[in-house]
Parts: structure tokens; sequence; C-alpha cells
């Protein structure tokens, strides 16, 4: 059995979940070259990852309480330079409702040892931020974008916690509003909601992480990727433009033309407007359609930017075939979802996804569920 095509494909069809679409009307001949070829330390080099930290103060409305460093290794080197750096003064918490989580729950236990106490969720739920010991340092996944799963707010957290708040906040910051005083450390990759490229992460440091860093010194020994400390003071440099290895400038300036078009939408608010009336496009297709529905079915706990659904009936190898058979179509790139989630369907709606997208999206959905199940019907 044939089924026939929807009339209209989506104009860009990228949805994949990291690295995720470049910003509307990207292209790279859009980019400023001058510091290509240029040494990072040179003043072109700096003065251009200054400008970079600059605009992401700005569309992030950070205060000035908080530093912001360009790190090695993406969203996860930035996460770990926190970890081996900062714990093992106190007891530790880690939460787990998805991968990524699951893998700093991995670095605590096996790599630095720390046996920590662990709240696990299964993919869809979030575990009882209510049962959080504030007395201890605190791990967790602010939008789990392997499960869909957030943090309603950064209410949880107490102002006057003793232990420090880390957020690995990858698929969250430029989504969400977050009280950057509850956050003592918040870890991030340009390639999420900015459209940026990998390679590179991003740690916010608040006052109390600094007093840590400054006043204890972990028991492991440090890479020199990960150092932030020299003589017992903070190296601040590397919150000033002069990062800790060689960083890529072709990626620094797609990172600003990504920022620069977040300012030109009206900040923070403009790319929360578009992730929002994303996330709204996608729930009308799923409320229209019985056979698909939300992973996180509690929507004060659903992501708006990385959204997981399930498909009735569906197993590993029928969502395998429904996404190859949208990419071959040049319908829709990347859905299928998370290796280690329940199987089931991925789809960005990240500020850098157009809204008529998703919404050209819907029928392409229908075409590949109503294939796939002729074809098993047929085999």
């Amino acid at each position: 059995m044939t089924v026939g095509y929807p009339a209209r494909k989506p104009a860009r069809p990228f949805f994949s979940s990291g690295p995720c679409a470049k910003p509307p009307g990207y292209s790279p001949e859009k980019l400023a070259t001058e510091s290509l070829g240029r040494s990072h330390r040179a003043k072109i080099g700096k003065t251009r990852l200054q400008y970079s930290i600059d605009l992401m103060r700005e569309v992030l409305q950070l205060p000035d309480t908080h530093r912001i460093g360009i790190v090695p290794g993406s969203d996860t080197g930035a996460f770990e330079m926190a970890m081996w750096t900062m714990l093992g003064a106190r007891p530790v918490t880690t939460l787990a409702w998805e991968s990524f989580g699951e893998g700093w729950v991995t670095d605590a236990v096996k790599q630095l040892k720390i046996d920590p106490t662990i709240l696990r969720a299964d993919y869809g739920q979030i575990p009882d931020l209510n049962a959080i010991d504030w007395s201890n340092d605190v791990l967790f996944t602010w939008n789990g974008t392997t499960s869909g799963v957030r943090v309603p707010s950064a209410d949880f957290i107490p102002a006057d916690r003793e232990g420090l708040s880390f957020a690995d906040a990858t698929s969250a910051v430029f989504a969400y509003d977050i009280d950057w005083s509850k956050i003592d450390v918040a870890t991030f990759s340009w390639q999420k909601v900015l459209g940026g490229e990998g390679g590179h992460g991003v740690i916010i440091l608040g006052p109390r992480a600094v007093e840590r860093l400054e006043s204890y010194t972990p028991a492991w020994p440090l890479p020199k990727v990960f150092r932030l400390v020299s003589k017992g003071k903070l190296t601040e440099g590397v919150f000033k433009g002069e990062t800790i290895n060689t960083p890529s400038m072709l990626a620094v300036e797609d990172a600003i033309f990504a920022l620069e078009w977040a300012k030109g939408l009206g900040g923070l608010k403009g790319l929360q407007a578009r992730s929002d009336a994303n996330a709204a496009a996608l729930g009308k297709i799923v409320d229209e359609r019985p056979w698909l529905s939300h992973l996180c079915a509690d929507e004060a706990t659903r992501s708006k930017t990385s959204v997981c659904l399930s498909v009735e009936g569906a197993d590993a190898d029928f969502i395998k075939k429904f996404a190859a058979l949208l990419e071959k179509a040049d319908a829709a790139y990347d859905i299928a979802g998370y290796r280690d989630a329940p199987a089931g369907l991925r789809i960005w709606c990240g500020a850098t996804v157009n809204a008529e997208d998703i919404v050209d999206l819907g029928p392409w959905l229908d075409w590949a569920y109503a294939t796939v199940k002729a074809e098993l019907a047929a085999a």
C-alpha cells in the first residue's frame, strides 16, 4: 500500500536536538572572518571572545555577580570541569531522570568516588524535588534533553542553601526564565537553543562557586583543561576571553552571529516567545492524534525545547523506519528519540525552529505513521 505525500514540506526540516537548527537566515558567508587565521591571544581574538561573553550576558540577563567563561568540551566538558574542581568539599546529591543526568551520577560514583545520594526517576518523570537535602552540593539537569522533562522553575532551590547548586542547563538557557540568585554553577553549549556549533562549553559561576574554588583543593589531580584556579585565586582571564586552550574562532564567530540574531529578536523574551510558539504548535499536533502522546504527561515539567513523544505501538525498529522515511523525503531530520530513551520521537522546538515548519510537520508525521503501519501489515 502506498500512502501519498502531504502537499507541503517544512521549509527548514531541521528538528535535531543537538546540534540544533541554525538561526533563520544563517549562512557561513555572513560570519565575520577577520579573527580567523589569527592567534586567539591577539587583540582581535581576545576582543571577539570578550564580545561573545558580553552578548551572552546581555541576552541571558545575567547579573554582574556571575562570571561567564568559554571552556573546552561542549556542555559535557563544562559540567565535568565544575564537578572535578568543586565537588568533595561536602556531601553530594545527584538527580537523574534522563541520560545525561545518569552520566553525572557515573562520574560522581565511578570516577570521583564520592558516594553521592542519588534521586532517580524514570523517563518522563522527575524526582521529588522536595526530598533534596540542601546541606549537600546538588547536581541536576534543568531540561532533560533525552526525556523531555524539566524542572518547573528554580523555586525548589532555597536561598539559604548550604551546598552549591550545579545546573546542567544546556537545553534550558535562552528558553526559560532562570533565577540566577539560585544558581551557583550553570553550564551549556552554543549548539542547543542558539543553534551554534559544538565543541565549546560555557560555564557560569556565581559568587558561592568562586568562593568554593578559592577555598577548596580537591583530593584528585586536575587535567590542565579543568583548572580554574592559580595560586589559590580564580583565573579571572578565563572569564575575560582568555581561554584555557585554543578555541575555534570560527565557532566563536558562529555563536556571535546567533547571539546578535537573538538580540535582534528582543533578546531573551524574543527567544522564549519563539520556543513557546513552537512547543504550542507541536502540542496541538499531539492533541489531534490519538496515536501520539507526550512522554512527559505533566505539562508543568514538560520541556518546551526537546519535546519527547511516544508513538502508539512503536518499538525501536518502528521508530527507526519512521524517522528514516521522513529523512529520505527531506521532511524532517534527526527526530528519532535518544538511543537510551524509550522508543519514540524527539522534536526540537527551540528558538531557531520556525513555528510554521512545526505546523507543516504534522501531516508528514501522519504519512510516516501510516506508511510504516502499512508496510508492517503487508509483511
